[in-house]
């Protein structure tokens, strides 16, 4: 089952529970249905982690928590998602979400300067910030949905792989 796959690299509740920046949930996340492996909470956290990290906001991780438990996903694959934007991948990531806004929004796109300064980014965060929160939201929801539906199909496809060659063995246990 996948679930040896993600339990291989999650880390214990015990740590997360403790880790400070969560504190403030308390008991919330002392929840078992957090914690769980199955194909249901693992698709929701990918829909709450992959959303979670296309949202331009410092401490996405509170933001992924704060939706994992009303959504029941699962906490730590909810948390860990939002990593995919990091320090080195976020300036490409946010600048296809600004063009993606813009041109939802049907605006032009500003050109980049041929060296990207905070003063530059300060002079026109006004004209910037609209699109990169649009951009953001729709790319995160499209990303979510997508992750979401691909782990529920990913997982009946890795249940359904494991029963047949279960059912292979049983039939021909000279294999």
């Amino acid at each position: 089952m996948p679930r040896r796959i993600f339990k291989r690299y999650m880390p214990h509740p015990d740590s997360i529970r403790e880790h400070k920046s969560l504190r403030f949930l308390g008991t919330l996340i002392h929840d078992a249905n957090l914690w769980h492996l199955n194909r249901h909470s693992v698709s929701r956290a990918m829909l709450v982690g992959l959303f979670s990290a296309f949202i331009p906001m410092p401490m996405q991780m509170l933001l992924a928590a704060g939706l994992a438990i009303p959504l029941r996903a699962n906490l730590p694959i909810s948390i860990g998602l939002v990593w995919l934007t990091n320090p080195i991948t976020m300036p490409p990531v946010f600048y296809c979400t600004y063009k993606v806004g813009s041109w939802v929004l049907d605006t032009p796109p500003l050109a980049l300067p041929s060296e990207l300064s905070m003063a530059w980014i300060s002079e026109r965060i006004a004209t910037l910030w609209e699109p990169i929160l649009v951009g953001s939201l729709i790319t995160g929801i499209v990303f979510g949905i997508t992750g979401y539906f691909a782990t529920m199909l990913f997982w009946r496809w890795w249940v359904r792989h494991n029963w047949r060659k279960r059912q292979e063995r049983r039939h021909n246990p000279q294999r």
